[in-house]
């Protein structure tokens, strides 16, 4: 497999295209320095004078040597943030949810990354345990505005235990060290009942508080699937009301709302979603942290821009999955539009287990399986279910195989987190 910067896309009328730069070209070189990843290229690309040492597709080696204005850029993207490798995960998780998949998925999603640059990049979350003096200084140098940390809990026994990692014990030195180089950073905690709840979760709370360039904290809960091996506890009503609780105290002590639990601890509790001053600036979104806030917000605003009625009968179908049957019957209650049925159908998700409840982790074969055998006239399915880019399901099935056990019209709802797409799927009617 070929390795290093390789170019996915050149951006037309650019430097780039000018120079006859292709997608599947490598750069090897910048001014005689082999970028290592995005960071590297975006402080190199700088230079008004830069020779670049360019590999093409079959091999043949070139040089080109161009001189642009300071702020030009080549007007190329790359398949990877990273071109040396991406530095691997050495955890392992009691909680990992890539130990919790089958064989035979594709094989992105048995990557089990943990490196730095992507999270100050793309907002992955890494743990801090594989970082090198090299990394710490490399990190010092670069000084990235911010890094998104999975903390899981402050205690050193505990999280050895949670990560299974002798090195996770460091945790407060790690982030201290994000202190005194005043790096910012959002924290995450998968809530394993029995081990990280409860005083364990209020004793991580009480230690974050003297971190000022703690930005965000998202608390989840543990996803079990069926392929798990250990005996873990999920969380019930009890723990996420104590939860969310803890996390009231927090922010109520440090005058801020710094800390949030995840939407389904709100639907374990049975309790209403917080206003949007709870989740600020949603710093957490896709850790679903205030999805269900933002779409309800979004229906409120834009519910009164649906037509009033429509020409002829229409039922629209919305698949959805157990974590967003609230959101959608309360936008089931509010659309009024004559000749307009809405039906509601969830899927269970058969694939990985019926703990898992979110739309994220909904495959192939959960929607075959909710809507074959059925008379349905036109599914909306949520964007949440396809490959980023694609049309394919974490299971490899793609929306041409679900297409195939329906006569109906499919439509892909894609801002799944705003009223907008449905509101425009409704009107195209």
């Amino acid at each position: 497999m070929r390795k290093g910067a390789i170019i996915s896309n050149v951006d037309i009328d650019s430097i780039a295209d000018e120079l006859a730069f292709e997608k599947g070209d490598i750069i090897l070189s910048l001014n005689g320095i082999k970028p290592r990843d995005i960071i590297d290229y975006s402080f190199l690309i700088q230079n008004e004078l830069i020779e670049i040492e360019l590999e093409r597709k079959n091999g043949e080696i070139e040089i080109f040597e161009i001189e642009k204005d300071f702020e030009d850029d080549l007007g190329i993207s790359f398949e990877c943030a990273v071109f040396n490798g991406i530095k691997p995960c050495a955890n392992h998780c009691v909680f990992c949810f890539v130990d919790q998949q089958p064989k035979g998925l594709r094989d992105s999603l048995y990557v089990k990354d943990d490196d730095w640059r992507l999270s100050y990049l793309q907002g992955t979350y890494v743990t801090l345990t594989n970082l090198t003096k090299s990394d710490w200084a490399r990190i010092e140098e670069t000084h990235p505005s911010s890094l998104f940390v999975s903390i899981h809990a402050t205690n050193p026994t505990v999280r050895e235990k949670l990560l299974r990692n002798k090195r996770a014990g460091s945790i407060l030195d790690d982030l201290e060290k994000l202190k005194k180089l005043k790096i910012d950073f959002h924290g995450q905690v998968v809530l394993c009942p029995g081990i990280n709840d409860g005083a364990e979760l209020k004793r991580t709370l009480d230690d974050l508080k003297k971190f000022k360039n703690l930005k965000s904290l998202a608390i989840v809960p543990v996803g079990i699937s069926k392929f798990r091996k250990e005996d873990i506890k999920t969380v019930d009503k009890n723990i996420a009301i104590q939860t969310i609780k803890l996390v009231e105290e927090f922010n109520n002590d440090i005058k801020k709302n710094i800390a949030m639990v995840s939407d389904e601890f709100f639907l374990l509790a049975d309790m209403d979603f917080p206003e949007k001053k709870y989740y600020g600036k949603f710093l957490q979104i896709e850790d679903g942290v205030g999805t269900t806030r933002l779409f309800l917000d979004s229906l409120k605003k834009d519910i009164k821009k649906l037509k009033k009625s429509l020409k002829n009968p229409v039922k629209l179908t919305f698949l959805i999955s157990e974590s967003g049957i609230r959101a959608f019957e309360t936008m089931k209650n509010m659309i009024n539009v004559k000749n307009l049925e809405i039906e509601l159908l969830v899927a269970k998700n058969k694939f990985f287990g019926n703990q898992i409840t979110v739309a994220g982790l909904l495959t192939g074969f959960d929607i075959i399986e909710a809507i074959k055998n059925r008379d349905l006239e036109n599914i909306v399915l949520p964007s949440l279910v396809f490959k980023e880019g694609s049309d394919e399901f974490l299971d490899g099935l793609t929306l041409k195989d679900v297409k195939k056990h329906t006569k109906a019209n499919i439509f892909i709802n894609k801002e799944c987190y705003n009223f907008s797409d449905i509101l425009t799927i409704i009107n195209s009617f």
